[in-house]
């Protein structure tokens, strides 16, 4: 098929080999992952986390007392950076406005039928603006693997083009739910639909229904970004999503992606981890001692 979708697929050469992309991880790791163990990139990753909650069991109080939580690690540990960002269900983006009181940390808000997808493209476009409405600063949606997978890539691409000017200001990810995706080409092909289109981050999962974050997808994912901004100029934000608890595995992300990047894609601004264990984890790493702060 020839269209300008597919052609602009077409022309990346990133490999679309899995077993080249698992050997060149591989390699990363064994010549970097030590260097990384240490304290202070630790509280780099701290900074970089979106701290989730995205439970059936959320209600009003439970993310009341979620984001109090940030607001007191505020005043508790000062000398260290607060996380990234708060993500919620769009319900729940003027709750968490109101009462967050950390101007550093962001809104998130999971949409566009999250985690699945499957709904019209209205409510979709409504969820998402209503969320933008409530307060919040960044949109998480998902990636229509089912459409990309029949090879309707023009809807794929004016899904996201949709939701992206419901976005106003606010940044958008695209999840690109790569557990679904499964080989190195179609996450190579995921992401470029997804830059192109107007991601402002690509993401790997929603951590509910597939496998979650791999490090040979982010690898992929890593190289596209790459390759998108040496063409456009333009540089788009990684996040890692589901399943990752310790801080060995945020640190093997966190190295892939300075392999591949550069230190520039290392701040908070380029570079997340969607968790919730995480930030306990990596603060206790932090501290010397058990926490449970968040």
């Amino acid at each position: 098929m020839s269209d300008k979708y597919h052609d602009t697929v077409a022309a990346s050469k990133v490999t679309a080999d899995d077993a080249v992309v698992k050997a060149e991880v591989e390699k990363i790791l064994s010549e970097h992952l030590a260097e990384n163990m240490n304290k202070d990139v630790y509280k780099a990753i701290l900074n970089c986390i979106d701290l989730t909650t995205l439970s059936t069991t959320d209600s009003p109080r439970s993310v009341a007392d979620f984001t109090e939580r940030v607001n007191a690690f505020d005043n508790e540990h000062p000398e260290l950076k607060n996380v990234a960002a708060i993500c919620v269900y769009p319900n729940f983006a003027q709750l968490v406005r109101t009462v967050l009181d950390v101007s550093d940390v962001k809104v998130a808000c999971v949409s566009g039928a999250f985690p699945s997808a499957q709904s019209f493209l209205e409510v979709k476009i409504a969820e998402t603006a209503l969320a933008v409405e409530g307060g919040a600063d960044e949109i998480d949606i998902v990636f229509n693997v089912g459409n990309y997978l029949d090879g309707d890539w023009e809807e794929v691409a004016d899904e996201i083009i949709e939701q992206k000017h419901a976005c106003r200001e606010a940044h958008l990810k695209v999840i690109l739910e790569t557990g679904a995706l499964k080989t190195a080409e179609n996450i190579r092909n995921a992401s470029v639909l997804s830059m192109y289109s107007g991601a402002d981050f690509i993401k790997t999962s929603t951590g509910k229904v597939y496998e979650g974050a791999s490090l040979e997808a982010a690898y992929v994912m890593a190289q596209c970004i790459k390759e998108y901004y040496e063409n456009t100029g333009n540089k788009v934000g990684f996040k890692a999503a589901g399943g990752i608890s310790t801080t060995v595995d945020a640190v093997k992300y966190y190295t892939v992606i300075k392999e591949v990047l550069g230190e520039e894609w290392l701040d908070n601004t380029l570079f997340r981890i969607g968790a919730s264990r995480l930030a306990n984890n990596l603060l206790g790493d932090i501290l010397g001692e058990n926490v449970k702060c968040f």
